[in-house]
Formats: structure tokens, sequence, C-alpha cells
């Protein structure tokens, strides 16, 4: 199998696994009241590490991670010329990944009033937070 499938695969499948399992823990895991919590985002990380095995596993191995395929290349189980290729295809897929699973730096929208309250709240709270810090530690 050539070079270039494995290289997409592994871009693909990067870029899906930090989709799902990093975009996830960013958009929906408010912590401890709403969204998906720790085991949503663990749940999250599983079933699209097992898609992207299932999908591009028979073309490139599935590494998604390089540290992975530094594994599997000091295990001789990948080609020492074909490491670099992978790192920077999977770095790139982490990169779209994460592009994609970034939030809007645009105001939030609350879908209900009680959110709209709650996020005006915690943002009073950090602005008295950074007023009241103290400049310096050193004293007169």
């Amino acid at each position: 199998m050539d070079i270039a499938r494995k290289l997409v695969a592994e871009f693909l499948g990067t870029g899906w696994l930090v989709l799902g399992g990093c975009g996830s823990a960013v958009l929906a895991a408010a912590v401890p009241n709403l969204g998906i919590g720790y085991e949503g985002v663990a749940l999250a990380f599983g079933l699209t590490v097992v898609t992207g095995a299932y999908a591009f596993g028979h073309v490139s191995g599935a590494h998604f991670n390089p540290a992975i395929s530094l594994g599997l290349c000091t295990a001789r189980r990948l080609p020492v010329r074909d490491l670099i290729p992978y790192w920077i295809a999977q770095v790139a897929g982490g990169i779209v990944g994460a592009a994609f699973s970034t939030p809007s730096r645009a105001a939030p929208r609350a879908s209900t009033p009680r959110m709209a309250l709650r996020a005006t709240a915690m943002a009073n709270t950090r602005r008295r937070a950074i007023r009241c810090s103290p400049v310096s530690s050193a004293r007169p």
C-alpha cells in the first residue's frame, strides 16, 4: 500500500480523534452541573478511537498519535523512513481537528435565561477577583 494513502488515513483519523474527543471536552463538558461531564468526555474519546480504528486501521494501522508511531518504530513495526511523514500527517490532522472544535470567539448565546444569569454572574465574579487581586506581593 502506498504511503500517501497511509498519511491521508492518519491525517483524517487524528483529526477525527481531536474533533470528537477534545471537541466534546471543549464544547459540551460543563462540569459539574451541565454538559456531558467527565464520563461523557471519556466515552467520546473511546468512541472516536474505535470508529477511527475501524475506518482507517486497515489502511495505516490507526496510530493517531505521534508517541504511538514512535513506539511502533522503536519496536520495528513501522519503517524508520515513514516516521517523520506520519508525524507530520498526525500533527496536521490534530491542528485541523482542533480548528473545527474551537468555539466561536463571538459572545456566547445562552439557551435559557437561567444560563444567561449564570454567565453574567461568573463574568462579574472574575472581574471582581481581578480588580481585588494585589498587584505585587512585596510590602513597603
